[in-house]
């Protein structure tokens, strides 16, 4: 059981992706990832940092700088310091916050409002942990063209467990995606429910990946369409707003 964990920063911000895109949450940015994404904008986040930056007062960017590790009760009380302006949700996010899914258990406990877990949706044992204390799950499904591995059995086992709450999926598509592997996803997901929303999220190009064609957008979605309920394309619109 951990009592502390190296996170990157906390702060409060305007969702930028997905379903809850537009919605005020408190960030929390673990460190450490599983994986390594060509598209991945946090890569700041996969190393443990010495110092993590805190938001003193929500919206107003006045950092401090507290000493990595941090323990429950600090981290706990700097979180609902922010939510004393009202927020929809307190989003664990990284790198990959599973990393952390035992610290995460214990600090579930003190923080006074519903956690949204943002996460790549391949550590299902970590999410057993944790998965009565989330109450908003925003899982990715990552592409071999973008992770260089096969995760398909992780993904379709965290599903499995992560649609006991709420529960969609975010799905980056970008000029690699290739129709074998977007097929391969949507059937995934229809086979758990037709109902679980997926959002596709045209990739933001960086690190020489190639961004996805409007023509290729629509179709993508026509496609998915034919097999589930809901399907929405958003792009990171905090990168439009210059936001965290």
């Amino acid at each position: 059981m951990s009592k502390v964990a190296n996170v990157v920063e906390v702060f409060s911000s305007i969702q930028g992706e997905a379903k809850y895109v537009g919605c005020r949450q408190v960030f929390v940015r673990f460190s450490g990832c599983n994986l390594n994404c060509k598209y991945c904008d946090t890569v700041i986040s996969h190393n443990e940092h010495a110092q993590c930056n805190i938001e003193n007062v929500a919206g107003e960017r006045n950092f401090v700088q507290m000493k990595n590790p941090i323990d429950i009760d600090t981290l706990a009380e700097k979180i609902n310091k922010l939510l004393i302006l009202p927020h929809q949700s307190v989003s664990l996010t990284g790198g990959e916050p599973l990393c952390r899914a035992d610290f995460i258990h214990e600090i579930a406990k003190k923080i006074d409002c519903k956690l949204y877990l943002e996460t790549n949706g391949t550590l299902f044992h970590e999410l057993e942990k944790v998965i009565n204390d989330i109450d908003i799950v925003s899982m990715d499904i990552k592409l071999p063209s973008a992770t260089g591995r096969i995760l398909w059995e992780e993904h379709h086992q965290f599903l499995q467990i992560a649609k006991q709450k709420e529960l969609f999926v975010k799905l980056v598509i970008s000029g690699e995606t290739t129709k074998e592997e977007f097929d391969q996803a949507i059937t995934l997901i229809s086979d758990i429910d037709c109902n679980i929303p997926l959002i596709l999220q045209p990739v933001t190009p960086i690190y020489n990946c190639t961004s996805v064609t409007p023509e290729a957008v629509l179709h993508y979605q026509g496609v998915a369409l034919k097999k589930l309920s809901d399907v929405r394309v958003i792009p990171q619109t905090h990168k439009f707003l210059d936001q965290m």
